[in-house]
């Protein structure tokens, strides 16, 4: 069972003094850089194994899984992108079900990717932008703060699933 090879990672804490837009964005950063240094080192097979009684959560789905909700809060709702994401009304979990036959590189290469044009739909607004959403508005600053929220959330579950699956705790050898 070979295991993913080391990636060089850059983690940075958050600065503790600063604007709103860089600290917030900056944590933001931290949460996505701990999923990369959760898989750190992650062979495939484990990373396709579910450790609970969910076969969706597996490590893979959820990694998909933050790569399509960066996608749909970034890039659809904030920059006018077509949806284009695998769940649909029939298939609400078509996000972690796509990952199944994937490598977990190519995961993580997809979701530093969308990581990447989330940063580039965020350089060109600030956070007291607002977009029409569904019957109401929401802020930039929303859907960064609901990010953060959400990859940490996920992380937690990497955390977890990595301990049950090789006894690697906390972020390893860094």
């Amino acid at each position: 069972m070979a295991a993913m090879p080391t990636r060089d990672i850059d983690r940075k804490l958050p600065p503790t003094t600063g604007d709103e837009a860089t600290q917030v964005l900056s944590y933001l950063e931290w949460q996505r850089a701990t999923v990369h240094i959760k898989a750190d080192g992650l062979s495939d097979a484990d990373a396709h194994r579910s450790t609970i009684r969910s076969p969706l959560m597996t490590f893979a789905g959820v990694v998909s899984h933050l790569r399509w909700v960066e996608r749909y809060w970034f890039s659809e709702v904030l920059g006018g992108m077509p949806h284009e994401a695998p769940y649909t009304a029939e298939n609400p979990d078509g996000d972690f079900i796509v990952a199944a036959d994937r490598s977990l590189a190519d995961l993580l290469d997809d979701y530093a990717a969308e990581c990447e044009a989330s940063r580039a739909v965020v350089a060109k607004l600030d956070l007291e932008t607002e977009v029409p959403f569904r019957e109401n508005t929401l802020s930039v600053r929303w859907v960064v703060l609901h990010m953060i929220e959400e990859t940490a959330r996920h992380a937690g579950h990497l955390d977890i699933a990595r301990e049950l699956l090789d006894g690697q705790t906390g972020l390893g050898p860094r």
